[in-house]
């Protein structure tokens, strides 16, 4: 359970802004890229998800 953490934390910070020192050192010693290409997709269609829902809920309250 904590990789998975440590695997969403890292996609987050690189969503979020550049990871520099020691932070960015631990990422990359603890990480593996296949977990870090499937959580981005994964956090990347959640966020997708959420605009559409946000945008279709703003349309209808409108009308």
């Amino acid at each position: 359970m904590l990789s998975i953490l440590r695997t969403a934390r890292s996609v987050l910070w690189a969503f979020f802004g550049v990871r520099r020192g020691r932070g960015y050192d631990a990422d990359i010693a603890h990480n593996k890229p296949g977990p870090l290409i499937a959580t981005g997709l994964v956090l990347a269609a959640s966020l997708v998800t959420i605009l559409v829902f946000v945008a279709r809920w703003a349309v209808n309250a409108a009308l």
